[in-house]
């Protein structure tokens, strides 16, 4: 049973990972239908985060590999720190740390006040109001190369708003970019940019906290491995279909998904059906 329960929150993260409808609040919702009724806890949902960030990591492999090798030639001063993959590769640097920041300082938040299921399911309705307004109302004129230090930074600070289950880290990173204007390929893809060292270094650092203290939560580490594997695999599907998706389509349908759940979480919770830790 342990390990078809971590199979299903697996897909649930890979499916909603790069959706703006937070994968956090879906991991902690779902695990309460499943037949153990449990919280994942954040410990499995940051280490099965791992493998959604390797599906990044591979479909823009070139990207990635050519931005590391640009920001380090101009580190060495052999390319202009102008260059435009050199500085992106600042750019999510600095974007990284607000959430690096915030995630360690916010540790005993992060694993039992933000989990609160009326405080996930409020920002679900509240972030997902903000992205649709910024998405039906912002201009498209920006692309990648156009990203700022300030806006890199604002951005950042936006993802770390993700801490809390619900608001979604590439909702939130995504609601920062249209507001500045950038289309939504280019604030699409910054996001994903930007969560590779945030989601990573969480994952990892939940990882070592696994081994040397807290174990890897309800599913134990078989659970935890299947989990992260299917994640993964189905994480990249989604980033491959949801950036066909926003050239042409807006961000509309995930907005009315998010209010409908934040909705239906509330009647659930506020008629016992459901528990809100």
């Amino acid at each position: 049973m342990n390990f078809f329960e971590a199979f299903i929150l697996g897909l649930v993260q890979g499916l909603t990972e790069f959706l703006p409808i937070s994968s956090s609040a879906h991991l902690r919702i779902v695990g309460e239908f499943l037949p153990s009724h449990v919280d994942p806890g954040a410990t499995f949902t940051a280490i099965t985060q791992i493998g959604t960030e390797l599906a990044v990591l591979v479909f823009f492999a070139a990207k990635i590999g050519r931005i590391i090798k640009q920001w380090a030639l101009a580190l060495v001063g052999k390319v202009p720190r102008s260059d435009p993959d050199a500085r992106l590769g600042w750019l999510v640097i600095l974007g990284s740390i607000p959430i690096g920041i915030l995630g360690f300082t916010l540790q005993e938040y992060i694993r039992d006040v933000f989990r609160n299921l009326w405080l996930v399911a409020g920002v679900l309705i509240v972030f997902g109001i903000i992205l649709g307004a910024v998405d039906r109302y912002a201009a498209q004129k920006r692309e990648m190369e156009d990203v700022t230090y300030p806006h890199g930074l604002t951005i950042g600070i936006a993802q770390a708003l993700a801490l809390v289950p619900g608001v979604s880290r590439s909702g939130a990173t995504t609601t920062a970019a249209r507001a500045f204007g950038y289309d939504r390929t280019a604030a699409a893809e910054f996001s994903f940019l930007l969560a590779v060292p945030a989601v990573l270094g969480s994952g990892l650092f939940e990882l070592v906290n696994g081994l040397q203290e807290e174990g890897p939560g309800p599913y134990g580490w078989g659970g935890v491995a299947t989990a992260t594997i299917v994640s993964g695999i189905t994480g990249f599907i989604v980033i491959k279909y949801l950036m066909r998706y926003l050239k042409h389509g807006s961000f509309m349908p995930f907005v009315i998904y998010r209010v409908a759940l934040g909705g239906v979480i509330m009647v659930l919770l506020g008629t016992g059906a459901l528990s809100a830790y």
